[in-house]
Protein backbone atom coordinates (compact mmCIF):
# COMPACT_ATOMS: atom_id res chain seq x y z
CA UNK A 1 0.00 0.00 0.00
CA UNK A 2 1.51 3.42 -0.94
CA UNK A 3 0.39 5.69 1.24
CA UNK A 4 0.04 9.88 0.93
CA UNK A 5 1.94 11.91 3.30
CA UNK A 6 1.42 15.23 1.69
CA UNK A 7 -0.63 16.91 -0.88
CA UNK A 8 0.96 17.53 -4.31
CA UNK A 9 -0.81 21.13 -4.90
CA UNK A 10 -0.25 22.77 -1.32
CA UNK A 11 1.61 21.08 0.78
CA UNK A 12 0.40 20.47 3.61
CA UNK A 13 0.61 17.24 5.44
CA UNK A 14 -1.85 14.75 5.10
CA UNK A 15 0.05 11.73 7.34
CA UNK A 16 -2.86 11.99 9.98
CA UNK A 17 -5.59 12.80 7.40
CA UNK A 18 -8.26 9.79 6.96
CA UNK A 19 -8.40 7.98 3.62
CA UNK A 20 -11.41 7.97 1.31
CA UNK A 21 -10.72 5.31 -0.84
CA UNK A 22 -7.79 2.87 -2.74
CA UNK A 23 -7.40 3.30 -6.32
CA UNK A 24 -5.18 0.30 -7.70
CA UNK A 25 -3.35 -0.70 -10.92
CA UNK A 26 -1.91 -3.73 -12.27
CA UNK A 27 0.46 -4.62 -13.76
CA UNK A 28 0.83 -8.39 -15.73
CA UNK A 29 4.39 -10.09 -16.42
CA UNK A 30 5.83 -13.78 -17.51
CA UNK A 31 9.46 -14.00 -16.39
CA UNK A 32 11.63 -16.91 -17.99
CA UNK A 33 14.02 -18.09 -15.63
CA UNK A 34 16.62 -20.74 -15.94
CA UNK A 35 16.52 -22.83 -12.67
CA UNK A 36 19.68 -25.31 -12.09
CA UNK A 37 19.41 -28.21 -9.07
CA UNK A 38 22.28 -30.16 -8.23
CA UNK A 39 22.20 -33.15 -5.78
CA UNK A 40 25.22 -34.39 -5.12
CA UNK A 41 25.88 -38.18 -3.18
CA UNK A 42 28.48 -39.63 -1.28
CA UNK A 43 30.40 -41.73 -3.20
CA UNK A 44 32.63 -44.01 -0.04
CA UNK A 45 34.89 -47.43 -0.60
CA UNK A 46 34.29 -50.37 1.51
CA UNK A 47 37.25 -51.72 3.33
CA UNK A 48 35.45 -54.98 4.20
CA UNK A 49 34.62 -55.96 0.78
CA UNK A 50 36.65 -54.11 -1.79
CA UNK A 51 33.28 -52.09 -3.23
CA UNK A 52 32.37 -48.95 -4.00
CA UNK A 53 29.41 -47.69 -2.85
CA UNK A 54 27.40 -44.13 -3.35
CA UNK A 55 24.37 -42.87 -2.31
CA UNK A 56 20.77 -42.92 -4.16
CA UNK A 57 19.79 -40.06 -6.14
CA UNK A 58 16.36 -38.77 -6.19
CA UNK A 59 13.91 -41.32 -8.40
CA UNK A 60 13.58 -38.25 -10.88
CA UNK A 61 17.37 -37.98 -11.52
CA UNK A 62 17.72 -41.29 -13.30
CA UNK A 63 21.17 -39.52 -15.40
CA UNK A 64 24.47 -36.89 -15.33
CA UNK A 65 21.63 -34.36 -17.17
CA UNK A 66 18.08 -34.28 -16.75
CA UNK A 67 15.08 -31.57 -17.79
CA UNK A 68 12.18 -30.50 -15.40
CA UNK A 69 8.43 -30.69 -15.44
CA UNK A 70 8.55 -26.61 -16.70
CA UNK A 71 10.65 -26.97 -19.02
CA UNK A 72 9.12 -30.31 -20.87
CA UNK A 73 5.56 -28.77 -20.42
CA UNK A 74 7.04 -25.40 -22.13
CA UNK A 75 8.10 -27.58 -25.19
CA UNK A 76 4.98 -29.51 -25.52
CA UNK A 77 3.21 -26.36 -25.83
CA UNK A 78 5.56 -24.75 -28.46
CA UNK A 79 5.54 -27.96 -30.23
CA UNK A 80 1.35 -29.50 -29.59
CA UNK A 81 -0.12 -26.70 -29.08
CA UNK A 82 1.53 -23.55 -31.22
CA UNK A 83 2.83 -26.35 -33.88
CA UNK A 84 6.30 -24.32 -33.92
CA UNK A 85 9.08 -26.27 -36.06
CA UNK A 86 11.85 -28.28 -33.99
CA UNK A 87 14.18 -26.05 -35.50
CA UNK A 88 12.29 -23.14 -33.92
CA UNK A 89 12.07 -24.36 -30.70
CA UNK A 90 15.50 -25.82 -30.52
CA UNK A 91 16.74 -22.27 -31.10
CA UNK A 92 14.52 -20.59 -28.28
CA UNK A 93 14.83 -23.03 -25.93
CA UNK A 94 18.92 -22.54 -26.55
CA UNK A 95 18.46 -18.68 -25.92
CA UNK A 96 16.61 -19.63 -22.36
CA UNK A 97 18.93 -22.06 -20.86
CA UNK A 98 22.33 -22.05 -22.98
CA UNK A 99 21.19 -25.93 -23.96
CA UNK A 100 20.97 -27.26 -27.53
CA UNK A 101 18.49 -30.27 -26.95
CA UNK A 102 18.54 -33.02 -29.58
CA UNK A 103 15.12 -33.45 -31.63
CA UNK A 104 14.93 -36.84 -30.37
CA UNK A 105 14.99 -35.57 -27.28
CA UNK A 106 12.09 -33.25 -27.90
CA UNK A 107 9.78 -35.42 -29.33
CA UNK A 108 10.50 -38.33 -26.65
CA UNK A 109 9.06 -35.27 -24.10
CA UNK A 110 5.77 -35.55 -26.60
CA UNK A 111 5.94 -39.01 -26.84
CA UNK A 112 6.01 -39.59 -22.90
CA UNK A 113 2.52 -37.33 -22.77
CA UNK A 114 1.08 -39.74 -25.51
CA UNK A 115 1.60 -42.27 -23.42
CA UNK A 116 0.65 -40.43 -20.05
CA UNK A 117 -2.38 -39.53 -21.86
CA UNK A 118 -3.80 -43.03 -23.05
CA UNK A 119 -5.65 -43.77 -19.52
CA UNK A 120 -7.00 -40.70 -19.72
CA UNK A 121 -8.51 -41.03 -23.57
CA UNK A 122 -10.17 -44.50 -22.50
CA UNK A 123 -12.42 -42.53 -19.68
CA UNK A 124 -12.95 -39.63 -22.06
CA UNK A 125 -14.45 -42.13 -24.72
CA UNK A 126 -16.81 -43.25 -22.13
CA UNK A 127 -17.51 -40.34 -20.18
CA UNK A 128 -18.34 -39.05 -24.10
CA UNK A 129 -20.71 -42.20 -24.77
CA UNK A 130 -22.51 -41.13 -21.39
CA UNK A 131 -23.20 -37.42 -22.20
CA UNK A 132 -26.72 -36.22 -23.48
CA UNK A 133 -25.32 -34.77 -26.35
CA UNK A 134 -21.73 -34.15 -28.04
CA UNK A 135 -20.54 -32.24 -30.46
CA UNK A 136 -18.47 -33.65 -33.62
CA UNK A 137 -16.64 -31.60 -36.00
CA UNK A 138 -13.32 -32.39 -38.70
CA UNK A 139 -10.64 -30.29 -39.65
CA UNK A 140 -7.65 -30.97 -41.84
CA UNK A 141 -3.90 -31.01 -40.79
CA UNK A 142 -0.59 -31.71 -42.63
CA UNK A 143 1.00 -34.47 -41.25
CA UNK A 144 4.21 -35.57 -42.90
CA UNK A 145 3.47 -33.74 -45.62
CA UNK A 146 0.29 -35.62 -46.04
CA UNK A 147 -3.17 -34.14 -45.49
CA UNK A 148 -5.13 -35.54 -42.37
CA UNK A 149 -8.09 -35.11 -40.38
CA UNK A 150 -8.72 -33.92 -36.89
CA UNK A 151 -11.79 -35.47 -35.71
CA UNK A 152 -13.28 -33.98 -32.63
CA UNK A 153 -15.89 -34.94 -30.44
CA UNK A 154 -16.59 -33.04 -27.17
CA UNK A 155 -19.50 -32.81 -24.30
CA UNK A 156 -18.95 -30.46 -21.38
CA UNK A 157 -15.58 -30.11 -20.36
CA UNK A 158 -13.86 -33.40 -22.14
CA UNK A 159 -12.85 -32.60 -25.36
CA UNK A 160 -11.56 -35.56 -27.36
CA UNK A 161 -9.27 -34.93 -30.62
CA UNK A 162 -8.03 -37.78 -32.96
CA UNK A 163 -6.20 -37.69 -36.05
CA UNK A 164 -6.94 -40.30 -38.66
CA UNK A 165 -5.69 -40.39 -42.85
CA UNK A 166 -9.51 -40.00 -43.74
CA UNK A 167 -11.93 -37.87 -42.79
CA UNK A 168 -15.34 -39.70 -44.28
CA UNK A 169 -17.32 -43.14 -41.91
CA UNK A 170 -14.29 -45.16 -42.76
CA UNK A 171 -12.33 -42.67 -39.84
CA UNK A 172 -15.82 -42.53 -38.28
CA UNK A 173 -15.84 -46.57 -38.00
CA UNK A 174 -12.41 -46.78 -36.80
CA UNK A 175 -12.47 -44.12 -34.33
CA UNK A 176 -15.72 -45.93 -32.99
CA UNK A 177 -17.22 -43.31 -30.74
CA UNK A 178 -20.06 -42.16 -33.02
CA UNK A 179 -21.13 -45.75 -34.19
CA UNK A 180 -21.72 -46.90 -30.29
CA UNK A 181 -23.06 -43.45 -29.44
CA UNK A 182 -26.95 -43.31 -28.24
CA UNK A 183 -26.88 -39.76 -27.56
CA UNK A 184 -27.96 -36.58 -29.68
CA UNK A 185 -24.66 -35.65 -31.56
CA UNK A 186 -24.32 -31.92 -32.92
CA UNK A 187 -22.82 -30.99 -36.06
CA UNK A 188 -22.90 -28.98 -39.56
CA UNK A 189 -24.97 -31.53 -41.00
CA UNK A 190 -22.48 -33.34 -42.60
CA UNK A 191 -23.62 -36.50 -45.01
CA UNK A 192 -21.44 -38.50 -43.43
CA UNK A 193 -22.65 -37.90 -40.06
CA UNK A 194 -26.02 -38.96 -41.06
CA UNK A 195 -25.92 -42.14 -41.95
CA UNK A 196 -25.90 -43.08 -38.37
CA UNK A 197 -29.01 -43.97 -37.30
CA UNK A 198 -28.18 -45.40 -34.00
CA UNK A 199 -28.38 -41.54 -32.67
CA UNK A 200 -30.30 -38.44 -32.82
CA UNK A 201 -29.27 -35.54 -34.65
CA UNK A 202 -28.59 -31.75 -33.86
CA UNK A 203 -27.64 -28.68 -35.97
CA UNK A 204 -24.83 -26.96 -34.75
CA UNK A 205 -26.14 -23.02 -33.85
CA UNK A 206 -23.05 -21.31 -35.50
CA UNK A 207 -23.60 -23.32 -38.87
CA UNK A 208 -27.34 -22.34 -38.42
CA UNK A 209 -27.06 -18.49 -37.67
CA UNK A 210 -24.59 -18.06 -40.57
CA UNK A 211 -26.83 -19.71 -43.05
CA UNK A 212 -29.84 -17.25 -41.37
CA UNK A 213 -27.63 -14.74 -42.02
CA UNK A 214 -27.63 -16.02 -45.70
CA UNK A 215 -31.20 -15.98 -45.87
CA UNK A 216 -31.55 -12.19 -44.43
CA UNK A 217 -28.99 -11.04 -46.91
CA UNK A 218 -30.07 -12.63 -49.77
CA UNK A 219 -33.79 -12.24 -49.53
CA UNK A 220 -34.69 -10.11 -46.26
CA UNK A 221 -36.65 -12.37 -45.20
CA UNK A 222 -37.90 -11.35 -41.56
CA UNK A 223 -38.72 -15.21 -40.42
CA UNK A 224 -34.58 -15.59 -40.87
CA UNK A 225 -34.45 -12.09 -38.75
CA UNK A 226 -35.94 -13.22 -36.04
CA UNK A 227 -34.80 -17.31 -35.40
CA UNK A 228 -30.82 -15.46 -35.63
CA UNK A 229 -32.25 -13.09 -32.96
CA UNK A 230 -33.88 -16.26 -31.01
CA UNK A 231 -30.48 -18.47 -31.70
CA UNK A 232 -28.24 -15.71 -30.08
CA UNK A 233 -30.66 -14.82 -27.20
CA UNK A 234 -30.81 -18.60 -26.31
CA UNK A 235 -27.13 -19.00 -26.85
CA UNK A 236 -26.47 -15.86 -24.22
CA UNK A 237 -28.67 -16.99 -21.67
CA UNK A 238 -27.19 -20.83 -21.43
CA UNK A 239 -23.81 -19.77 -21.64
CA UNK A 240 -24.87 -17.90 -18.30
CA UNK A 241 -26.35 -20.86 -16.67
CA UNK A 242 -24.17 -23.36 -14.48
CA UNK A 243 -25.82 -26.05 -16.07
CA UNK A 244 -25.10 -25.06 -19.80
CA UNK A 245 -28.34 -26.87 -21.10
CA UNK A 246 -32.15 -25.45 -21.66
CA UNK A 247 -33.52 -27.59 -18.95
Amino acid sequence: MLEVTQCDVCGQDLTKTVCERHERRTKIDIIFEKVVEHVDVEVKHCSSCDATVKGAFPIDMPGPLQYGNGLKAYIINLIVCQMISLNRVQKLIKTIIGEILAEATILKFVLRLHQALERWEAVAIEELLKSQAMHVDETSLRVDKKNCWIHVCSSGNTTLKLLHRKRGSAAIDDINIIPRYSGVIIHDCWSSYLMYNNCDHGLCGSHLTRELTHAIESNGYSWAENMKALLIETCKEISSRKEKNLH
